[in-house]
Formats: C-alpha cells, structure tokens, sequence
C-alpha cells in the first residue's frame, strides 16, 4: 500500500481518482483555480497539472508544426507554462479545498519546483519512461512515483522500475510506485487500449497499477476498475471548446462527475470476492427456495415414495437435496395435500439431518 497525503492506494483501498488538468488552464491561474474547484466538486482525490519550462523541453532547432502532431510547438508550449508563484497559489487552493496537488514535471528544474512545494507524489510522463537521468532526479527525492507506461515495451518498463530501485534503495516489490497503463494516442482508440496490460503489469512487478486514460468518454476508465486498476486519471476540462492542445481529447465537469460517481459504485459492487448470501438475500431464501411438499394426503404410519412427494416454494421445509433420504422413511403424523413436509414429521427426523 502507498500513501499520498492521506490517500492510501493500493489493493483493498478506494480507487484514487486523479483529475488530471494538464495544460487546460492555459497558462491562466484563474483557470487553474477553476478546474480545481470542479474537481474537488467531482469528488476526485487528486488534481494534476504539468510542470515545464518551454526552452527545456523542446529544442528551439525543432521542427515546428502542430503541438499534437509533433509535440513541439515551442510557441504554444511557452503559453501554457505557469510561474512559481502560481503553483504556489494552486498548492494553497488544494489544501484549503483538501484535494491532493500533483503534477508531472518534466525536466530538472520542475523537479527541483515541486520540491519545493512539499509535492506528496511525482507523476512521470509517458514521454520519460525511458528518461533515466530524469527517472534517477525524481527518485532520489523519496517520495511516491506515478509511472506512467504509454508507448513502452515491457523490457523498457523493467529498466525504469530497476533505475528506480536503485536509486531509492527499495525492492522492486516494495517500491512506492505506481505503475500506470496508457496509451499515449489523443484520443486513443478502444481496439488499442490493452487493458488486459493492467494484469501483466501487476503480474510481472507486483506493485500497485492504475490507468491513465485517453480514449473519448468514460467506459475504459470504468472498465479498468473492474481489470484492478487502483489508480484512474483522465483528462478533463471546463469546455470542449476553449481554444489549446487538449480541450478537444478532456471530458467536462458533467462527465468528470459522472466518471467519479460511477467508479465509487463500480467498486462497491465488485465486493470482496467471498461467494456466499448477500445480506440483502436472506430474507429471500426461505420464498424463493424450493421444498418437498406431499403430493396428497399423507397419513400417519405410511412409507414415503416418490409419487407422494413434489417439490414446491417456499423453502421453509425439507429442502430437496434430501429427496432421496425421505423416500421410505414412515410418517409420524397426518400430512394433508400440499402441506410443506419438514423433520418433525418423521420419527428422528432431526437426528437424519444431523447426520446427513
């Protein structure tokens, strides 16, 4: 189990719902405060945003083109960063509202940012999985890892997890990782998104395993709670239509708070795995089950055979796996027609059930 702020994630806790906002606030604090405010609305445990600075992440000899095509629209991207001073506005925010502050940070010095601000987990992007310098800065602050695996084999996803162990001096298995099944396509296609990967991840490396969604809607993300995924994140916005890079590809608040509504009962619903009654059953058994019922008049001191028996509701009388116990068994007392048979009817009826 990982604990984040007083979150704790894992197998038998609540699944932790990240907000994730990403770059939606487009570099306006206000909105920031705006989409932190719908998530903790929405109920999430956790709003992310990214943490980066333009001239660190995209090289300035890149080609230009569009930011979803290409990713280094260097001119978008420097719109979309926020200052010190204003992630330090939205850390207040979320601990005024009581919903966890996280964000990905993408180089060095967001690291070094987030430090700062006493950040309680670091998210690391798809697009770092195999940054193993970046892997090894993260680490050493000792704190929680959301590790996200878009794009990746899993050969690669093993050499981030052992950077990772190295660094932080912790088994692999007892790391305070999360891994994070994604597929880094906006939006990802159903017939790509693998969540059958949820279980070989949690298979191969033991340790905790959550989604990150991209596809359109809220289905996946439903759907990988019942694959086990104990983290979900999904991208949201306050519009579809706000002018950026990933308004299009976000859910709206409505969606967000249906998607949160929605896994508290798909969670509730998946239980503990225990097959027995449900409480709400067992008051029904006795209606809804069947017993041997006399087929006719029965009277005192005749020997039961088949064609005096049927089998009937309720299920307040013998049940019918004893079907074959009564047959030549002597009644004690009158039975009328359609009378419910039960073991007092039958001299050391109770012992037979004892011993059957």
């Amino acid at each position: 189990m990982i604990k984040i702020g007083n979150r704790s994630i894992g197998e038998n806790c609540p699944v932790f719902i990240i907000a994730e906002a990403g770059v939606n606030h487009n570099g306006d604090v206000g909105l920031a405060k705006r989409l932190i405010k719908v998530a903790y609305e929405a109920g999430a445990d956790a709003v992310k945003f990214q943490t980066f600075k333009a001239n660190k992440l995209v090289s300035s000899r890149a080609p230009h083109g569009d930011y979803r095509s290409t990713g280094v629209d260097i001119k978008l991207i420097e719109k979309l960063e926020l200052s010190l001073q204003h992630y330090i506005e939205l850390t207040e925010y979320c601990q005024e509202l009581n919903i966890v502050f996280l964000a990905t940070p993408f180089d060095f010095g967001s690291v070094n940012l987030l430090e700062k601000l006493s950040a309680m987990a670091y998210k690391v992007s798809s697009s770092d999985l195999t940054n193993i310098p970046l892997l090894k800065h993260i680490a050493s602050k000792q704190v929680p890892i959301l590790l996200s695996t878009g794009m990746a084999y899993l050969r690669e996803i093993e050499e981030a997890v052992s950077t990772l162990s190295n660094v932080m001096h912790e088994d692999i298995t007892k790391l305070p990782v999360v891994l994070m099944h994604c597929v880094s396509h906006f939006p990802a296609p159903m017939n790509e998104i693998n969540l059958s990967a949820i279980k070989t991840l949690r298979n191969t490396f033991k340790l905790p395993v959550g989604y990150s969604d991209h596809t359109k809607g809220i289905e996946a993300a439903m759907a990988a709670v019942v694959m086990g995924a104990c983290v979900i994140e999904k991208h949201y916005t306050l519009n579809n239509n706000f002018p950026g890079p990933d308004h299009k590809s976000s859910i709206e608040p409505d969606e967000l708070n249906f998607l949160v509504e929605s896994i508290r009962n798909i969670e509730t619903a998946l239980g503990d795995g225990i097959k027995r009654p449900a409480q709400c059953e067992i008051s029904t058994i006795p209606i809804n089950r069947k017993s041997l019922v006399a087929a006719c008049d029965i009277k005192a001191g005749q020997t039961i055979s088949k064609n005096m028996l049927e089998i009937k509701r309720p299920g307040t009388g013998i049940a019918p796996r004893y079907y074959d116990l009564i047959i030549g068994k002597k009644a004690i007392v009158d039975i009328p027609e359609d009378e419910v048979i039960t073991w007092e009817m039958f001299l050391g009826g109770a012992q037979m059930l004892v011993e059957h």
